[in-house]
């Protein structure tokens, strides 16, 4: 049975769509980023508050962008002519999305959880706690590594790179004449 194909209609539906939802992602993670940089809380209360404005971010807005983005990408790889494997690029952002994806829960999300919870045990003690201070870090720089790996997935996006060199003249071609 032949699957049924999406029409041009829908694929710039799937596009806006795909976009909101990368803009959701990296607006989260970004903000996230932004929040550890620029906010230095000077007490326990303070950082209780940070934390869990960074756990809301993660959980309400770079969570749902990235779950959604997982979807859209399963609608292109399935229903349109893009596929799974049919070009490396995809196939190398199906990779490092999944990676990425799977680091900010494993590992991200969980050191930030244990954050969290030494804050709520140890009150004001855990600020000085070495495995909270490890985990914060730890945080930092797995927040700065996934919004690199993002723009990274945005730049593979737009530039299309590892593409056969006869499907690059072709979109050469039709972009002199669309000029």
């Amino acid at each position: 049975m032949m699957k049924r194909k999406i029409g041009l209609k829908g694929m710039k539906w799937l596009k806006i769509i795909h976009l909101v939802l990368v803009v959701l992602m990296l607006g989260g993670i970004v903000s996230s980023v932004a929040i550890r940089l620029g906010v230095h809380p000077e007490s326990y209360e303070e950082t209780v508050l940070v934390y869990r404005v960074l756990q809301t971010v993660s959980d309400q807005i770079i969570r749902y962008g990235g779950f959604g983005i997982l979807l859209i990408g399963l609608v292109y790889s399935i229903w349109t002519n893009w596929g799974f494997f049919k070009h490396k690029w995809i196939l190398v952002k199906w990779i490092v999305f999944i990676a990425q994806t799977v680091f900010g829960i494993q590992f991200i999300d969980r050191w930030m959880v244990e954050n969290l919870s030494l804050l709520e045990t140890e009150k004001a003690a855990a600020l000085s706690n070495p495995v909270f201070l490890h985990n914060e870090t730890l945080i930092r720089y797995g927040a700065m590594t996934q919004t690199g790996l993002l723009l990274f997935l945005i730049a593979i996006s737009v530039f299309k790179p590892w593409r056969k060199k006869s499907d690059s003249g072709v979109r050469e071609k039709a972009a002199r004449r669309s000029a």
